[in-house]
């Protein structure tokens, strides 16, 4: 892990590699998921079948892809006690979160006079949710993803996630069932997104698809949108961590090391304004690396992806930070609050040096489905948001129309529209 400051040569080109990283991938990529998601709108189940035996090496029939009512209870039997309550616990938590959202996401209108103005807003009829699990079993991504859903009211929640050995995870059975998904299928990968965009006989399409996943899933959900919504498209996991002289070193080795471990493209920063700390903070990284189960992921993401900038004050790294643009950013300093305002571009903030991101990632409530790439600049948390459609709203009345007639004829004129004009004129004559 290279520590680099702000008055080394250097500096700039490091920065600058960083901020143009990029979620999207084309070339030998996009032309392999374009032949699946093809295959699948022509074969439907059977061009799903034959991909999920290729990459998954697993046979399952289509008749074989939903996951039963049985399976579902058989599955809580297969995990202790105490994991069922910290899955419950964090689904309380997630769930009052996004109750505190609803206000937001309800039909509101005005008069001004006598037009009435506003928005429908309503929520999606079906959502389908794409859970990742090849590397790790994430079942607080089946949590982050569904309740929301259910908060906002969506009728019909769908999950995809692949099957390791046919196989799925009891876990993420059981957070399914509390968050309230409604439809469980063993399939996962770009046959997946093909499936829940086209729809087959066994898989019916859905509105949009929510969720994170590999390259090969980006990209499957980047060249479906139009004909499917999506929420966003997420690369591997981001952490930067911005900290002061007095951070604990072996917080910020921690921390970094716990977003290193999701993934070996995972990426990493300490921006700080204390040499000594940056120094320390990567001996240390490497001393708790040696302990970890995935150690061998997180040090390939160490050793890939990670950079500690040096730079003069904190609101320099604040700067930094807006231009990287992370999916987290933690703030390691002195009255970190008072710096809230100044962050322009984050997914997600986790203020404070007991804050830790594995908080926000299971238990805190707000969404850990966040933007990456640097796509936070422009692309927002997870929110109740993604789950509704809003239609405008507008009425007027005869005399309203009279008295905003000229203003909407001179308006068609300037375009040409003679038949916008027709359709003011012709109801007051």
């Amino acid at each position: 892990m290279r520590v680099i400051a702000a008055s080394d040569r250097a500096f700039k080109a490091a920065v600058k590699k960083v901020v143009s990283r990029t979620n999207f991938h084309g070339g030998k990529i996009e032309s392999a998921v374009r032949t699946i998601l093809k295959s699948v709108e022509r074969g439907g189940d059977t061009a799903v079948s034959r991909y999920t035996k290729k990459f998954d090496k697993v046979r399952i029939k289509p008749g074989e892809f939903r996951i039963s009512p049985e399976q579902v209870r058989e599955a809580y039997y297969k995990i202790r006690k105490e994991d069922g309550d910290a899955l419950r616990y964090a689904a309380h938590r997630i769930m009052a979160f996004h109750e505190r959202e609803k206000p937001r996401a309800r039909t509101w209108m005005y008069q001004d006079g006598t037009i009435t103005l506003g928005q429908a807003i309503l929520p999606l009829d079906s959502v389908g949710l794409y859970v990742p699990g090849g590397k790790a079993v994430y079942p607080s991504s089946v949590l982050m993803s569904a309740i929301p859903a259910k908060v906002a009211g969506v009728k019909r929640v769908v999950m995809c996630t692949p099957a390791t050995k046919g196989e799925l995870s009891p876990y993420l059975l059981v957070a399914a069932d509390i968050a309230g998904v409604d439809e469980v299928y063993r399939i996962g990968g770009v046959q997946a997104i093909g499936a829940m965009t086209y729809g087959t006989k066994s898989i019916p399409r859905v509105d949009k698809i929510i969720g994170p996943g590999n390259i090969y899933v980006a990209t499957a959900k980047r060249l479906m949108y139009g004909l499917v919504d999506i929420d966003m498209i997420a690369g591997p996991s981001e952490l930067l961590v911005l900290a002061d002289a007095h951070a604990n070193p072996s917080h910020v080795a921690a921390d970094l090391l716990c977003e290193a471990e999701h993934d070996e493209n995972a990426s990493v920063w300490l921006v700080t304004t204390s040499a000594p700390l940056a120094k320390e903070a990567v001996r240390r990284v490497q001393e708790q690396l040696k302990f970890l189960g995935r150690k061998k992921v997180a040090a390939r993401s160490i050793q890939r992806n990670a950079m500690a900038f040096v730079v003069p004050t904190v609101d320099d790294g604040i700067a930094l930070a807006n231009e990287i643009a992370p999916e987290h950013l933690s703030l390691s300093v002195e009255n970190p609050f008072e710096y809230i305002e100044k962050v322009r571009h984050a997914g997600a903030l986790f203020i404070g040096r007991y804050t830790a991101p594995a908080v926000a990632d299971y238990v805190a409530g707000p969404n850990h489905i966040l933007p990456t790439g640097g796509t936070a600049r422009f692309h927002s948390a997870l929110s109740l948001d993604a789950y509704v459609r809003k239609s405008n709203i507008v009425s007027y009345t005869k005399d309203d129309l009279f008295k905003a007639k000229d203003h909407i004829l001179r308006l068609a004129q300037m375009e040409g529209f003679d038949a916008h004009a027709q359709s003011v004129e012709v109801r007051l004559k």
